[in-house]
């Protein structure tokens, strides 16, 4: 079962909507315009609804297979916010608003969903309901979490969800999934170290919170190297140190620092945080000083359902060839917030090769728009295969 020749003839157009995104990037809730091209389109392929304002700025579209005997409902998501990035790709169709970029490849998940869309409305070769998911604020605010709670997979009866994300790196017509916990939870660290100011040359006047936020950041490691399995993934970055004080002559009052905890299960989750709370409370108090912790649980662990997982890995093998998917692929320390739509009902994540390209959160990254004829028909042949007409 080879890519569907249809995607071939709406490339050119598909190509087009996704590089109109790419001009016009918008970040986190703030899609107005990304929504309301989305809706219109889903409007004029014919989907038998379309509701906006999901999850703040999230759009669904329903279509009706020619049967419904099933009684089956599928949901495919794609996501549509940008980053807050400078681009330097310096193409004709590069962003238009400095210091916003489609740096992740959101442009062309949201177009390639419309071209299946599309496809799906004209053909409606499938017993059941697919529902396509447009959503805002992937990129840190939540947007699927948004959507969840909005009461979305209620009011659609979505039985099973499916998203997909282009993977630089990965050649252009192959896939990669895997089983399981695939990317990991991301949480936030807000760490303020409190002590006593005083002249950088009479230290013994105050409490160095330099030196105790310098502590606490050497001794966070041990949380990675003591206290987790070698085996269970865990990293701990600081990635902020910063002084209340610009001097060079004052040791100052207050030392604010952010990082991030990354873990893949919910075990290693619970660890982190009750090692890296003692930790920072402890080591500040050794050196005579405070520490506020503020311990953010951001995304969860992005676990893929067994069955349709295996369900993917079968469709995406008979567009491409079995060589040609990846079904143990490695796992990521990176976040997804799809993660909160599979809390929320069984489904797969899937990764999608976007070739030799700069990767992805890069001032130099850009969607591979050859990547949208086999991405529009993974999405397609979800549908047709796992509501196959009779």
């Amino acid at each position: 079962m080879p890519l569907i020749n249809r995607f071939a003839e709406l490339h050119s157009d598909i190509t087009e909507w996704r590089r109109d995104l790419h001009e016009n990037p918008e970040l986190l809730y703030d899609t107005h315009r990304t929504s309301g091209i989305v809706a219109d389109k889903l409007r004029e392929f014919g989907c038998d609804v379309v509701k906006t304002g999901i999850g703040r700025t999230g759009v669904v579209g329903v279509i009706q297979g020619k049967q419904n005997a099933s009684g089956k409902v599928m949901g495919l998501r794609a996501d549509m916010d940008a980053l807050p990035i400078f681009e330097a790709t310096g193409l004709p169709y590069a962003s238009r608003t400095e210091g916003k970029m489609h740096a992740c490849g959101h442009d062309g998940h949201t177009a390639m969903l419309l071209g299946a869309a599309q496809y799906l409305a004209e053909t409606r070769n499938f017993d059941g309901t697919a529902v396509v998911i447009f959503q805002p604020a992937e990129e840190g605010g939540a947007g699927g979490r948004e959507m969840v709670e909005d009461g979305m997979m209620e009011e659609f009866g979505i039985q099973e969800v499916y998203g997909m994300h282009n993977w630089p790196g990965l050649p252009v017509g192959q896939f990669a999934i895997r089983q399981g916990a695939f990317f990991a939870a991301t949480d936030l660290l807000d760490i303020t170290v409190t002590g006593k100011g005083a002249h950088a040359a009479m230290p013994q006047d105050g409490v160095d919170t330099t030196l105790v936020a310098s502590a606490i950041v050497m001794a966070l490691q041990s949380v990675v190297s003591r206290n987790t399995d070698p085996l269970a993934a865990t990293v701990v970055s600081i990635t902020s140190f910063e002084t209340e004080s610009k001097a060079f002559n004052v040791i100052p009052e207050k030392v604010a620092l952010k990082g991030t905890v990354r873990t893949l299960s919910p075990e290693g989750r619970d660890l982190a945080q009750e090692r890296i709370t003692t930790i920072v409370e402890c080591t500040a108090a050794a050196y005579g000083a405070k520490a506020e912790l503020n311990y953010n649980r951001n995304y969860p662990v992005m676990v893929n359902s067994n069955d349709q997982t295996d369900f993917a890995v079968g469709v995406a093998s008979a567009l491409v060839g079995g060589q040609n998917v990846d079904s143990n692929a490695p796992q990521t320390m990176g976040g997804e917030d799809f993660a909160f739509m599979l809390e929320s009902r069984p489904g797969t994540y899937i990764l999608v090769g976007n070739g030799d390209s700069a990767n992805v959160h890069h001032p130099l990254y850009n969607f591979n728009d050859e990547a949208i004829p086999t991405g529009c028909s993974y999405w397609a042949r979800l549908i047709e295969q796992g509501m196959p007409a009779t």
